[in-house]
């Protein structure tokens, strides 16, 4: 009882990151949503950079790839179709129209289907496929049959809450993994598949960061986090946890910069 009462009151003991040297860990994609933390030393061990959930944001993707021009990219969003692009490019020009969109950083935005389409050709490719645990018909995918032709893989994993339904898929396949950035959702709700999941895994957690966009929960704990796991078959960790605070100054950045920044509390 005294372990379910503490888990509401901080986070537990098993996302504690494990110790990682700060010269060995930079910042992939932008200072703001869609950034993540990884381990520099595992970048010369990738072939392949698997992205799940797209929406219109490849900064990460884009930044990954001038740091390793030749890996391979490959991406999977169901909702990045058609209907997606027609439904965006009408909503931009009516924001224009009506002078909501002055910036010339959102005006460019109106020109983001034409960005999509450069960015994803040649080694990089998207599938309008939802990412799923148990395949029905050819609109969908798994984890296993991503990764079925694939070694050295870096996964990316931002699918909205439906990452819980695919946790054993991504476990099954951990070998081929070199390292993984995950966000997952209402962990207030779902902290126990998630210790589930970190058992008996050799992906470690070297890095945690609260998305202040899903808010917190009634013991100001985040309820949305993003984890960076590292393959420690691959590249050695100090098998010691991290005494850092979290965020990290100068590293973490806000995903919505009108929020204040979430700090992370560790159950011992």
């Amino acid at each position: 009882m005294l372990f379910l009462n503490n888990l509401n009151k901080v986070l537990p003991k098993f996302l504690k990151p494990y110790h990682t040297h700060l010269s060995n860990l930079i910042r992939i994609g932008p200072k703001t949503d869609g950034g993540y933390i990884i381990d520099k030393r595992v970048l010369n061990k990738i072939r392949i950079l698997v992205t799940c959930g797209l929406n219109d944001d490849w900064e990460f993707e884009r930044n990954f790839s001038k740091k390793k021009p030749h890996t391979q990219i490959i991406a999977f969003d169901h909702t990045v179709n058609q209907n997606f692009w027609i439904k965006r490019f009408k909503k931009d020009i009516i924001s224009l129209l009506l002078f909501r969109k002055l910036r010339i950083s959102k005006i460019l935005d109106i020109f983001k289907f034409i960005d999509y389409k450069f960015f994803f050709k040649g080694n990089k490719k998207h599938y309008i496929k939802k990412i799923v645990f148990k395949k029905k018909n050819n609109k969908e995918v798994t984890i296993s049959e991503i990764l079925k032709n694939y070694r050295e893989v870096f996964l990316k994993i931002d699918i909205e809450g439906d990452e819980y339904k695919i946790l054993n898929d991504i476990k099954i396949n951990s070998k081929k993994i070199n390292f993984l950035v995950i966000e997952l959702h209402n962990i207030h709700r779902n902290i126990h598949k998630i210790k589930k999941f970190l058992e008996k895994l050799d992906l470690k957690i070297i890095h945690i960061h609260a998305n202040n966009y899903g808010g917190v929960d009634k013991y100001d704990d985040p309820k949305v986090i993003e984890l960076s796991l590292l393959n420690t078959k691959k590249v050695k960790v100090d098998n010691v946890l991290s005494k850092k605070n979290y965020p990290i100054v100068g590293l973490d950045y806000k995903n919505f910069k009108r929020r204040n920044e979430i700090k992370i509390r560790f159950n011992g």
